[in-house]
């Protein structure tokens, strides 16, 4: 690429010259700082939604009778894993079935979510969680789809939807979610707006949405945008729209 710079200056005539020699010598290192950008994904890292960043979101379902121990439980590892450096820590509550829990989970990469993993606190909490369960806890691995930087301001109602379509329709799964977010961060109430997927299953998104209140989030359900992607999005599901409500513990 570094010849074909020179050659074309060249075919211009800007060799001919003392003074265009001299100028092409000093401006040829910072051709090659851009290009080496480029070679690089410059571009690309530029975009917040293609950084390293893990996304978890982990499905708890206690036996009824466990379900205050699990909720103490909860908070405690919400509590030491922000002190340990989580970007972000949401442990919450389903709003209708209460003995089911959400944890959703940001780490600033693999390392992070390792070191997270093998920590005391994480595996005694797994440990001494498991009996108390109905079944197993769900994790899934998740990268960004479309995701906003974090926002001031304190959320009380959270929706966790999963969305699972075919793969073949993953790409308009993804424009339409991208769309949906753009509009839906700018609604009132809005504190939170994200889509990721699966690392192993990349046409299984799960859409995290929080809002200040009950009736914002009410309103975003029956909001044009809402209905729009809802309507694009029915033929292509591979199965069940599912969406849950959740309080923060």
């Amino acid at each position: 690429m570094i010849a074909f710079f020179l050659a074309s200056r060249a075919r211009r005539g800007d060799t001919n010259s003392p003074d265009r020699e001299a100028n092409l010598r000093r401006r040829l290192p910072f051709s090659i700082v851009i290009l080496a950008l480029i070679v690089s994904g410059w571009p690309t890292a530029l975009n917040a939604q293609d950084d390293s960043a893990l996304y978890v979101v982990s499905y708890i379902e206690a036996a009824p009778a466990s379900q205050g121990q699990v909720a103490t439980m909860l908070k405690q590892l919400a509590d030491a894993s922000r002190k340990e450096g989580a970007v972000r820590f949401d442990v919450l509550q389903r709003a209708t079935e209460s003995n089911q829990f959400v944890i959703l989970e940001i780490w600033r990469d693999q390392r992070a979510l390792d070191t997270h993993a093998a920590a005391a606190h994480a595996r005694q909490f797994r440990e001494q969680v498991a009996p108390m369960l109905l079944a197993p806890i769900d994790d899934r691995f998740c990268v960004a789809a479309t995701v906003a930087p974090l926002r001031e301001g304190r959320g009380t109602v959270y929706v966790v939807t999963h969305v699972d379509v075919p793969p073949g329709s993953r790409n308009a799964t993804m424009a339409s979610l991208q769309a949906l977010a753009e509009r839906s961060r700018t609604e009132p109430g809005n504190v939170r707006f994200d889509a990721v997927y699966q690392k192993d299953r990349t046409n299984h998104f799960t859409v995290i949405d929080v809002w200040s209140d009950q009736k914002s989030g009410d309103n975003h359900q029956v909001a044009p945008s809402t209905r729009t992607f809802r309507t694009q999005l029915a033929p292509m599901l591979g199965a069940l729209y599912d969406q849950r409500w959740y309080k923060p513990l």
